[in-house]
């Protein structure tokens, strides 16, 4: 019998991966995008959720850009120093591409990029891991809002619960989760149970370009501290 050809052994060594040519790809998206785009700007983002940012993409497609990704990739593409920078400046911006951050290139006016980033706020479910804003305590007593068949799922989670008369009831009080400590992962599938979000997916501008001018929005990011970080 002739061998299956699901029983090839493949070599590792011979698959594709997002290398050289990938990384080439983007920075030269970017440069390409830099001259089509009247203003460059930095932006920061909490509680990332990519379908969210999707939909926040979309809607601003005709007139912006969006790149997302490594920030040392995105810093070579505008250039680190004023001596590899594209065009005048741009290094100042490559300087502030740290953490949890973006690019958006776009021809929209000015006030109306500010007033869509600033009013932007989506609110969702906490991650195993987030913090919590505030201390969500359950009392002993029935718990109308579990329907009986929650139980076990709910006894799973750590909670003190029993079936009386097929009402679910805690037979002792229950701290879900506590202001400014991290979410368990049982803690965050309570809550979700609950319908209490405490994650808000926000995008914060930190700078903005133009060939005309340059300026930085968040606190404590002076000119200084751009050039020697």
């Amino acid at each position: 019998m002739p061998k299956s050809k699901r029983d090839r052994a493949v070599t590792l060594s011979k698959t594709k991966k997002k290398g050289r040519e990938h990384k080439e790809t983007i920075v030269q998206s970017i440069r390409d995008a830099v001259e089509e785009y009247n203003s460059i700007y930095v932006f920061s983002f909490e509680n990332m959720r990519n379908l969210k940012f999707k939909q926040f993409r979309e809607q601003l497609k005709s007139t912006s850009r969006f790149f997302l990704g490594s920030n040392k990739v995105m810093q070579v593409a505008l250039g680190r120093s004023d001596s590899d920078e594209i065009r005048t400046g741009l290094h100042k911006v490559s300087k502030l591409l740290r953490g949890d951050c973006g690019l958006c290139l776009t021809n929209m006016p000015i006030e109306e990029a500010q007033r869509i980033f600033n009013e932007y706020e989506d609110h969702d479910f906490a991650r195993t891991g987030s913090i919590a804003t505030e201390t969500v305590e359950l009392k002993e007593g029935p718990l109308d809002q579990f329907t009986h068949e929650m139980e076990p799922f709910l006894r799973k989670q750590g909670m003190p619960v029993r079936l009386s008369k097929g009402v679910v009831e805690l037979v002792g009080d229950f701290i879900v989760c506590e202001e400014g400590k991290p979410i368990s992962p049982e803690s965050s599938r309570i809550l979700r149970l609950m319908g209490i979000k405490m994650a808000s997916f926000k995008l914060n501008l930190i700078c903005r370009w133009s060939p005309e001018n340059y300026e930085v929005y968040q606190e404590g990011l002076q000119g200084s501290d751009i050039e020697s970080s």
